[in-house]
């Protein structure tokens, strides 16, 4: 269990959270397309996972639109936003807000992810949702940055993702 609260409270939170030197679970999740998409997908590519409860809220929202302003400027580098969000409803978001530099990837047949990641939020009014971590990994799926964010209401540090890929 991982120290995470939501508006304060401590919540309770299933898995284990990747480390920095370890190696990824291998994970598959749903596209945009509606197709199944495996973290292998992306072999030999630097990664940089978005992870959090749904595009429908103001924070989760940011971080997206964060990262798509920043993944241009990234080499060799993909950024994959996880949420639970159905595949229709961040398709809807990206296409709104104009993003296109960010890959959306929907939990919707991909529950074991949640687990396999340690970001199953296990109580709490957020239940069955995942919590908000970034994770990146090098082009061989090691983790070289891993945060749990403590507070699912703060936005993650964008500066320590990004510092990692320097």
């Amino acid at each position: 269990m991982s120290d995470v609260r939501f508006k304060g409270q401590p919540i309770s939170i299933g898995g284990q959270f990747p480390a920095v030197g370890s190696r990824a679970p291998a994970f598959r999740l749903v596209g945009s397309d509606l197709s199944d998409v495996a973290l292998s997908s992306y072999a030999g590519k630097r990664k940089v996972l978005n992870i959090f409860p749904s595009v429908d809220t103001g924070v989760c929202a940011t971080s997206v639109r964060r990262f798509n302003a920043l993944a241009g400027g990234l080499s060799n580098t993909v950024v994959l936003c996880v949420s639970a969000d159905l595949p229709f409803a961040q398709a809807r978001f990206c296409g709104a807000e104009g993003l296109d530099q960010v890959v959306t990837l929907s939990l919707m047949r991909g529950r074991q992810f949640l687990d396999d990641y340690g970001v199953a939020i296990a109580s709490g009014p957020l239940a069955g949702l995942a919590a908000r971590a970034v994770l990146v990994l090098d082009e061989h799926d090691k983790v070289i940055h891993a945060e749990l964010v403590s507070e699912i209401g703060h936005e993650p540090d964008y500066d320590a993702a990004l510092k990692a890929l320097a």
